[in-house]
Protein backbone atom coordinates (compact mmCIF):
# COMPACT_ATOMS: atom_id res chain seq x y z
CA UNK A 1 0.00 0.00 0.00
CA UNK A 2 1.54 3.35 -1.14
CA UNK A 3 1.01 6.75 0.41
CA UNK A 4 2.51 8.61 3.07
CA UNK A 5 0.92 7.94 6.85
CA UNK A 6 0.13 10.52 8.93
CA UNK A 7 0.46 10.76 13.18
CA UNK A 8 -1.01 13.87 14.73
CA UNK A 9 -0.66 13.79 18.84
CA UNK A 10 -1.86 16.77 20.83
CA UNK A 11 -1.75 19.14 18.33
CA UNK A 12 -2.32 22.81 18.95
CA UNK A 13 -2.44 25.69 16.76
CA UNK A 14 -3.27 29.47 18.07
CA UNK A 15 -3.64 32.12 16.00
CA UNK A 16 -3.20 35.33 18.36
CA UNK A 17 -5.82 34.61 21.70
CA UNK A 18 -7.76 32.08 19.24
CA UNK A 19 -7.46 28.42 19.57
CA UNK A 20 -8.09 26.93 16.81
CA UNK A 21 -7.00 23.45 17.30
CA UNK A 22 -6.76 22.32 20.75
CA UNK A 23 -4.49 19.23 21.74
CA UNK A 24 -6.13 16.90 18.62
CA UNK A 25 -5.31 13.56 17.74
CA UNK A 26 -5.70 11.35 14.75
CA UNK A 27 -4.38 8.98 12.51
CA UNK A 28 -4.38 8.93 8.63
CA UNK A 29 -3.85 5.19 7.41
CA UNK A 30 -1.47 5.47 4.24
CA UNK A 31 -3.18 4.52 0.95
CA UNK A 32 -6.47 5.51 2.10
CA UNK A 33 -9.20 7.93 1.25
CA UNK A 34 -9.51 9.94 4.48
CA UNK A 35 -12.35 12.19 5.15
CA UNK A 36 -12.17 15.03 7.47
CA UNK A 37 -15.45 16.21 8.18
CA UNK A 38 -16.62 19.26 10.34
CA UNK A 39 -19.27 22.52 9.84
CA UNK A 40 -17.75 25.74 8.76
CA UNK A 41 -14.80 26.71 11.47
CA UNK A 42 -14.28 23.47 12.70
CA UNK A 43 -10.57 23.31 12.35
CA UNK A 44 -10.23 21.78 8.86
CA UNK A 45 -8.40 24.19 7.39
CA UNK A 46 -6.11 24.58 9.95
CA UNK A 47 -5.07 21.18 10.34
CA UNK A 48 -4.41 20.71 6.71
CA UNK A 49 -2.82 23.69 6.59
CA UNK A 50 -0.21 22.16 9.21
CA UNK A 51 0.14 18.81 7.78
CA UNK A 52 1.29 20.67 4.59
CA UNK A 53 3.83 22.98 6.78
CA UNK A 54 1.76 26.20 4.90
CA UNK A 55 1.16 26.82 8.84
CA UNK A 56 3.50 25.82 11.94
CA UNK A 57 1.91 24.08 14.79
CA UNK A 58 2.41 25.89 18.70
CA UNK A 59 2.26 22.44 20.06
CA UNK A 60 2.28 18.76 19.41
CA UNK A 61 3.59 16.38 17.38
CA UNK A 62 2.80 16.09 13.46
CA UNK A 63 4.49 13.49 11.80
CA UNK A 64 4.11 12.68 8.34
CA UNK A 65 5.54 9.03 6.50
CA UNK A 66 7.47 9.27 9.58
CA UNK A 67 8.92 12.83 10.01
CA UNK A 68 7.93 16.42 10.75
CA UNK A 69 6.89 18.20 7.68
CA UNK A 70 8.24 21.24 8.77
CA UNK A 71 11.05 22.68 6.35
CA UNK A 72 11.16 18.94 5.39
CA UNK A 73 12.00 18.58 1.43
CA UNK A 74 11.21 15.38 1.22
CA UNK A 75 8.14 14.77 2.93
CA UNK A 76 7.19 18.88 1.41
CA UNK A 77 8.15 17.27 -2.47
CA UNK A 78 5.31 14.25 -1.73
CA UNK A 79 1.95 16.81 -0.03
CA UNK A 80 0.20 18.55 -2.17
CA UNK A 81 -2.21 20.87 -0.68
CA UNK A 82 -5.08 22.47 -2.73
CA UNK A 83 -7.66 24.68 -1.26
CA UNK A 84 -11.02 26.22 -3.07
CA UNK A 85 -8.74 29.22 -3.96
CA UNK A 86 -6.51 27.07 -6.18
CA UNK A 87 -3.16 28.73 -4.14
CA UNK A 88 -2.08 28.33 -8.16
CA UNK A 89 -0.58 32.45 -9.72
CA UNK A 90 -3.35 33.97 -11.08
CA UNK A 91 -1.25 36.29 -13.39
CA UNK A 92 -0.23 33.06 -15.28
CA UNK A 93 -2.25 30.91 -17.77
CA UNK A 94 -3.07 27.71 -16.59
CA UNK A 95 -1.08 26.03 -18.94
CA UNK A 96 1.72 27.80 -17.95
CA UNK A 97 0.72 26.29 -14.06
CA UNK A 98 0.54 22.71 -15.33
CA UNK A 99 4.06 23.39 -16.73
CA UNK A 100 5.48 24.57 -13.70
CA UNK A 101 3.77 21.83 -11.68
CA UNK A 102 4.94 19.13 -13.95
CA UNK A 103 8.33 20.35 -13.85
CA UNK A 104 9.04 19.62 -9.85
CA UNK A 105 6.32 17.06 -9.44
CA UNK A 106 7.98 13.67 -10.11
CA UNK A 107 4.31 12.13 -9.85
CA UNK A 108 2.74 14.98 -11.91
CA UNK A 109 0.41 13.41 -15.02
CA UNK A 110 0.16 15.84 -17.81
CA UNK A 111 -1.84 13.25 -19.48
CA UNK A 112 -4.00 13.19 -16.45
CA UNK A 113 -4.38 17.06 -16.45
CA UNK A 114 -5.46 17.32 -19.53
CA UNK A 115 -7.78 14.70 -19.77
CA UNK A 116 -9.41 16.91 -16.52
CA UNK A 117 -8.88 20.34 -18.47
CA UNK A 118 -11.24 19.03 -21.14
CA UNK A 119 -13.85 17.16 -18.78
CA UNK A 120 -14.17 20.57 -16.89
CA UNK A 121 -14.37 22.90 -19.81
CA UNK A 122 -11.28 24.77 -19.05
CA UNK A 123 -9.38 26.79 -21.87
CA UNK A 124 -5.98 26.23 -20.66
CA UNK A 125 -4.57 29.88 -22.26
CA UNK A 126 -6.76 31.31 -19.67
CA UNK A 127 -5.45 33.13 -16.33
CA UNK A 128 -7.30 31.88 -13.13
CA UNK A 129 -8.60 35.66 -11.99
CA UNK A 130 -10.65 35.66 -15.78
CA UNK A 131 -12.35 32.19 -14.50
CA UNK A 132 -15.38 31.94 -12.19
CA UNK A 133 -15.64 30.52 -8.79
CA UNK A 134 -16.72 26.95 -10.09
CA UNK A 135 -14.21 27.06 -12.75
CA UNK A 136 -11.10 28.21 -10.67
CA UNK A 137 -12.44 25.38 -8.48
CA UNK A 138 -12.46 23.07 -10.89
CA UNK A 139 -8.96 23.83 -11.64
CA UNK A 140 -7.87 23.33 -7.95
CA UNK A 141 -9.16 19.68 -9.01
CA UNK A 142 -7.07 19.19 -11.85
CA UNK A 143 -3.91 20.50 -9.69
CA UNK A 144 -4.80 18.43 -7.12
CA UNK A 145 -5.58 14.89 -8.86
CA UNK A 146 -2.63 15.44 -11.31
CA UNK A 147 -0.27 15.57 -8.73
CA UNK A 148 -0.73 12.46 -8.00
CA UNK A 149 1.54 13.41 -4.68
CA UNK A 150 1.83 10.33 -1.84
CA UNK A 151 -0.38 12.90 0.53
CA UNK A 152 -3.15 14.54 -1.24
CA UNK A 153 -4.88 17.27 0.92
CA UNK A 154 -8.09 18.55 -0.80
CA UNK A 155 -9.69 21.38 1.36
CA UNK A 156 -13.42 22.04 0.88
CA UNK A 157 -11.87 22.21 -2.98
CA UNK A 158 -14.95 20.91 -4.85
CA UNK A 159 -17.39 23.62 -3.24
CA UNK A 160 -17.39 26.10 -6.03
CA UNK A 161 -18.13 23.82 -8.41
CA UNK A 162 -21.60 23.04 -9.85
CA UNK A 163 -23.25 19.31 -8.75
CA UNK A 164 -22.65 17.68 -12.31
CA UNK A 165 -19.02 19.05 -11.57
CA UNK A 166 -18.63 17.49 -8.62
CA UNK A 167 -20.03 13.93 -9.09
CA UNK A 168 -17.47 14.21 -12.43
CA UNK A 169 -14.59 14.86 -9.71
CA UNK A 170 -15.97 12.71 -7.26
CA UNK A 171 -16.22 9.63 -10.20
CA UNK A 172 -12.36 10.76 -11.41
CA UNK A 173 -10.94 11.24 -7.43
CA UNK A 174 -11.83 7.33 -7.09
CA UNK A 175 -11.10 5.66 -10.19
CA UNK A 176 -7.58 7.14 -10.73
CA UNK A 177 -7.00 6.75 -6.54
CA UNK A 178 -7.94 2.84 -7.24
CA UNK A 179 -5.37 2.68 -10.31
CA UNK A 180 -2.49 5.17 -8.57
CA UNK A 181 -3.13 4.71 -4.62
CA UNK A 182 -1.99 7.04 -2.97
CA UNK A 183 -2.95 8.85 1.10
CA UNK A 184 -5.76 11.73 0.33
CA UNK A 185 -7.95 13.48 2.77
CA UNK A 186 -10.71 15.15 1.47
CA UNK A 187 -12.02 18.33 3.16
CA UNK A 188 -15.69 18.72 3.52
CA UNK A 189 -19.46 19.35 5.04
CA UNK A 190 -21.29 18.32 1.98
CA UNK A 191 -21.30 14.16 3.94
CA UNK A 192 -23.85 12.66 1.72
CA UNK A 193 -22.13 13.50 -1.61
CA UNK A 194 -18.51 12.23 -0.34
CA UNK A 195 -19.15 9.88 1.99
CA UNK A 196 -19.57 6.54 -0.68
CA UNK A 197 -15.77 7.64 -0.88
CA UNK A 198 -14.37 7.24 2.48
CA UNK A 199 -13.01 4.49 4.20
CA UNK A 200 -11.69 6.51 7.49
CA UNK A 201 -13.65 9.39 9.18
CA UNK A 202 -11.89 12.02 11.30
CA UNK A 203 -14.63 14.70 12.21
CA UNK A 204 -13.39 18.22 14.09
CA UNK A 205 -15.64 20.01 15.94
CA UNK A 206 -15.00 24.01 17.32
CA UNK A 207 -11.02 22.37 17.20
CA UNK A 208 -11.19 19.39 18.86
CA UNK A 209 -11.60 15.59 17.48
CA UNK A 210 -15.24 14.43 18.14
CA UNK A 211 -15.03 11.13 16.39
CA UNK A 212 -12.02 9.28 14.27
CA UNK A 213 -12.53 5.87 12.87
CA UNK A 214 -13.06 3.35 9.83
CA UNK A 215 -16.27 4.78 8.07
CA UNK A 216 -18.04 1.70 8.71
CA UNK A 217 -17.37 1.46 12.28
CA UNK A 218 -18.99 5.07 12.93
CA UNK A 219 -22.26 4.34 10.72
CA UNK A 220 -22.75 0.89 12.71
CA UNK A 221 -23.03 3.09 15.42
CA UNK A 222 -26.50 3.96 14.37
CA UNK A 223 -29.93 2.43 13.26
CA UNK A 224 -33.03 3.41 11.59
CA UNK A 225 -36.44 1.99 12.20
CA UNK A 226 -39.12 1.66 10.16
CA UNK A 227 -42.73 0.16 10.90
CA UNK A 228 -45.98 1.45 12.49
CA UNK A 229 -46.14 4.99 13.94
CA UNK A 230 -46.68 3.56 16.78
CA UNK A 231 -44.81 0.48 16.73
CA UNK A 232 -41.73 3.11 16.05
CA UNK A 233 -42.49 5.19 18.99
CA UNK A 234 -42.64 2.75 21.53
CA UNK A 235 -39.37 0.78 19.99
CA UNK A 236 -37.72 4.09 20.68
CA UNK A 237 -38.96 5.68 23.56
CA UNK A 238 -36.09 5.10 25.71
CA UNK A 239 -33.73 6.01 23.07
CA UNK A 240 -31.35 8.79 20.94
CA UNK A 241 -33.77 9.69 18.68
CA UNK A 242 -31.99 12.19 15.95
CA UNK A 243 -34.23 11.77 13.19
CA UNK A 244 -37.75 10.96 12.30
CA UNK A 245 -40.26 11.06 9.26
CA UNK A 246 -43.75 9.68 9.26
CA UNK A 247 -45.33 9.34 5.85
CA UNK A 248 -49.43 8.24 6.95
CA UNK A 249 -48.99 5.03 9.03
CA UNK A 250 -45.67 4.37 8.74
CA UNK A 251 -42.76 6.22 10.57
CA UNK A 252 -39.18 6.24 10.24
CA UNK A 253 -36.51 7.02 13.39
CA UNK A 254 -32.92 7.60 12.86
CA UNK A 255 -31.14 6.17 16.58
CA UNK A 256 -27.52 6.69 17.80
CA UNK A 257 -26.73 4.11 20.46
CA UNK A 258 -27.24 0.47 18.92
CA UNK A 259 -28.02 -1.95 21.22
CA UNK A 260 -27.26 -5.63 21.06
CA UNK A 261 -30.77 -7.06 20.70
CA UNK A 262 -32.44 -4.34 18.48
CA UNK A 263 -31.98 -6.84 15.74
CA UNK A 264 -34.36 -9.67 18.03
CA UNK A 265 -36.99 -6.90 19.67
CA UNK A 266 -37.34 -5.18 15.85
CA UNK A 267 -38.14 -9.06 14.72
CA UNK A 268 -40.39 -9.56 17.46
CA UNK A 269 -42.53 -6.62 16.84
CA UNK A 270 -42.42 -6.23 12.95
CA UNK A 271 -40.27 -3.64 13.01
CA UNK A 272 -37.34 -3.21 9.99
CA UNK A 273 -33.96 -1.92 10.77
CA UNK A 274 -31.89 -0.26 8.27
CA UNK A 275 -28.17 1.69 8.29
CA UNK A 276 -27.78 5.06 9.30
CA UNK A 277 -26.11 7.74 6.71
CA UNK A 278 -22.98 8.79 7.32
CA UNK A 279 -24.60 12.25 6.97
CA UNK A 280 -27.14 12.02 9.94
CA UNK A 281 -24.48 10.76 12.57
CA UNK A 282 -22.37 13.89 11.24
CA UNK A 283 -25.29 16.31 12.14
CA UNK A 284 -25.86 13.97 15.25
CA UNK A 285 -22.14 14.46 16.72
CA UNK A 286 -21.98 18.55 15.36
CA UNK A 287 -25.29 19.39 16.84
CA UNK A 288 -24.35 23.02 18.45
CA UNK A 289 -26.44 24.68 21.08
CA UNK A 290 -28.40 28.12 19.95
CA UNK A 291 -25.62 30.62 19.52
CA UNK A 292 -22.34 28.76 20.48
CA UNK A 293 -19.19 29.56 19.00
CA UNK A 294 -16.99 28.02 17.07
CA UNK A 295 -12.99 28.34 18.12
CA UNK A 296 -11.93 28.88 14.42
CA UNK A 297 -13.81 31.36 12.94
CA UNK A 298 -13.62 31.75 9.14
CA UNK A 299 -10.43 29.13 9.00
Amino acid sequence: MSGFGVEVRDLTARYDTTVALDAVSFTIRPGVITGLLGRNGSGKTTALSVLAAFRRRTSGTVLVDGEDPWENERVLAGTCLVRESGDVAIDQSLTRTLDFLGDRRPTFSRELADSLMDRFELDPHTKPNKLSRGKRSAFGVVVGLASRTPLTLLDEVHLGMDAPSRYAFYDVLLADWLEHPRTIVLSSHLIGEVERLLEDVVVLDRGTVLTASDAETLRGGGVTVTGPADVVAEFVADRNVVARQQLGRTAQATLVGARADDVDRARQVGLELGPVALQDLFVHLTDRPAGAQSTEESR
